[in-house]
């Protein structure tokens, strides 16, 4: 594994990266540098755009509130975007931001909101997912930003599906099998998605429905009532293992 520099602050700026280039940061994030974590002229800083890999800067300030960051290295290249699928229910403000920073470091390259029968939450802040995506990416060294598309409608979420994707889904009726050995039968480069339900879980029309698709994989996430948001946490763990992504 690649080793990471965690000491250095890392910034996701929306803007091309190239060596020598001089990069104007918003008030936001200036003030951020300059007055929350007081770098000084010249400290270093990390940043990426999602597209041209991880650069190191220099950081200059320009005003009380205002800096800029000049280009100076390239220290990672930028990888392919993860292709994993993680499709959720959404919850309660909190609990979703957590299960959106949580999804994003586990490796879901695609966070897809799904309105299912018992769904609690069915107007979604995308601006506050991308926010929390970003946050997350930036705190654990991920170049990669996840895709956050709008919210569908489960039923139309497996209308539209390619049926080369396999779908993973939590599935409370299964009972207490071991879900690793259906998930190490998929093959390696087959593409993967997980979809959480909501709190009060799949009614039983949307179960049925789900498990009339030849690409649905439902499993068995133990004995344990899981909250939607550690149910999330524990189908991509053992997602990766059995992938082995781990």
């Amino acid at each position: 594994m690649e080793r990471y520099d965690f000491k250095t602050q890392r910034l996701f700026v929306d803007q091309a990266l190239n060596a020598g280039k001089a990069l104007e940061v918003d008030r936001t994030q200036a003030n951020y540098l300059l007055n929350v974590l007081r770098l000084k002229a010249r400290a270093s800083v990390l940043v990426f755009n999602g597209k041209d890999g991880e650069w190191l800067a220099e950081l200059e300030p320009t005003g009380r509130k205002s800096c800029q960051l000049k280009l100076r290295q390239q220290t990672r290249a930028q990888p392919k975007p993860y292709s994993l699928i993680y499709c959720f229910a959404p919850l309660k403000q909190g609990r979703l931001d957590y299960m959106v920073q949580k999804a994003v470091e586990m490796g879901a390259g695609i966070l897809q909101p799904v309105i299912t029968h018992h769904t609690q939450v069915t107007k979604l802040n995308l601006d506050r997912v991308r926010a929390n995506a970003l946050e997350a990416a930036e705190q654990c060294g991920i170049l990669s930003i996840p895709t956050c598309n709008e919210p569908v409608r489960l039923a139309q979420l497996l209308k539209n599906w390619t049926s080369d994707t396999k779908l993973i889904f939590a599935d409370e009726s299964v009972g207490d099998s071991n879900p690793v050995s259906a998930l190490q039968n998929i093959p390696d480069l087959t593409k993967k998605a997980v979809l959480i339900g909501p709190e009060g879980g799949f009614s039983q029309d949307e179960r049925d429905l789900l498990l009339s698709k030849e690409f649905v994989i439902p499993i068995s996430l133990g004995p344990r009532i899981l909250r939607a948001d550690t149910a999330a946490v524990a189908a991509l763990a053992v997602l990766q293992a059995a992938n082995g992504d781990w």
